[in-house]
């Protein structure tokens, strides 16, 4: 069946106000001393409708590594299902946000980037005024994409992690403003080759028949609902465990119109694939982290038991419980409930003893889509 492709929101422009000064946001580590000459480096940046988050790195074999990243909640989808516009509060947040990412990309020398905005953008009215906004003040290129290309590099970034055991594989990507499902048939490809044909998808869902056995997409779709858009349907509902069963039930609705919804979760080789800020913070709160560990949650299994264990934990702990607990951080406490409403919702639709935590996504897809065409990775073993 050909993949469905949904519709997208019209822009129209309005002004911004300039953007003011702003002490520098908190950065992570970088995993090496960033390079004195932008040559070979790669940048990939993601503006979505809750963070802004970029990664500068080098290829390295099949993979990449990261020399410096930056991550920052600007929430620049604040108010937008209420007023269809991006405000000029959120664009100027956005814009000093950007204006950090520029100052990283000029001292690393950086001449080969990537710079994209998800479903806020695409829904908002005045998204081309913004984007014009972010040129003048940044001078960075940032483009919009659509929920096809974002879905895909979602699950070309998510390749190493599908197990060779897997014939069916459902790659799920949370975003701040929607959510995108991609169920991948991988019965015909051989287990040694099925990560290689994940990323052959980088060029498009619709492969044409070739040499190589292919990763056949039996279905994708964008639901217009994240954890920032979903939490704001539902702002109005008092009590926290009506408000998180009312948004599960309410996402998987929107799930119908998705092909794979009617069959259920298959019997035998069958894997989700999640990534998210929803799901590497259930993974760490699985495994208890106080401070977050990339290596330890990144390629985590857990089973629909393991989530609905934390997942209920969330609601025993309430709304001020959630804030005080140091595993789900100061700025993931108040969208952790429309994302765990998310995830239910899936677990409900397919359980599985198989979803792999992945932390990474569309910034990584972006750098394997471009380092890829640069002919400059080897190619996955």
């Amino acid at each position: 069946m050909a993949p469905k492709r949904p519709r997208s929101a019209g822009a129209l422009p309005t002004a911004a106000s300039p953007a003011r000064a702003v002490k520098p946001a908190q950065v992570e580590s970088p995993a090496t001393k960033s390079a004195k000459s932008g040559e070979g480096l790669y940048a990939a940046l993601d503006l979505g409708t809750n963070s802004c988050r970029m990664l500068i790195a080098r290829p390295r074999g099949s993979q990449f590594q990261v020399v410096d990243s930056f991550s920052k909640a600007v929430q620049l989808g604040q108010g937008l299902e209420t007023y269809g516009r991006l405000s000029r509060s959120s664009m100027s947040r956005t814009v000093q946000a950007l204006q950090i990412c520029r100052r990283k990309i000029e001292t690393h020398g950086v001449t080969r980037m990537r710079l994209v905005a998800t479903e806020a953008c695409r829904r908002a009215k005045n998204a081309r005024d913004f984007i014009r906004y972010v040129r003048r003040e940044t001078g960075l290129p940032l483009e919009i994409i659509p929920p096809e290309e974002e879905a895909r590099l979602a699950v070309i970034s998510c390749a190493s992690l599908v197990s060779p055991n897997s014939e069916q594989v459902l790659v799920v990507d949370i975003g701040g403003g929607s959510t995108e499902l991609v169920w991948i048939d991988l019965e015909d490809v051989p287990p040694g080759d099925r990560a290689r044909a994940i990323m052959r998808l980088s060029k498009g869902f619709n492969q044409p028949d070739g040499p190589d056995p292919a990763a056949r997409v039996v279905d994708w779709i964008s639901v217009p609902l994240g954890v920032a858009t979903l939490k704001d349907q539902f702002a109005d509902v008092e009590d926290d465990a009506a408000r998180f069963a009312l948004m599960s039930w309410f996402f998987e609705e929107k799930l119908a119109d998705f092909t794979p919804y009617a069959a259920g979760s298959p019997q035998d080789g069958f894997q989700i694939i999640g990534t998210s800020g929803t799901v590497t913070t259930v993974a760490a709160c699985h495994l208890n982290l106080k401070r977050y560990d990339r290596n330890r949650v990144d390629g985590l299994t857990m089973t629909s038991g393991e989530i609905d264990a934390v997942i209920r934990s969330f609601l025993q702990l309430g709304p001020a419980g959630r804030r005080s607990d140091p595993r789900i951080g100061r700025d993931r406490h108040t969208l952790i409930m429309s994302g765990a409403a998310i995830l239910q919702a899936l677990m409900r639709v397919w359980p599985t003893d198989q979803m792999s935590i992945a932390d990474r996504g569309l910034r990584e897809g972006l750098l394997y889509a471009q380092m890829a065409g640069d002919g400059v990775l080897e190619e996955m073993k």
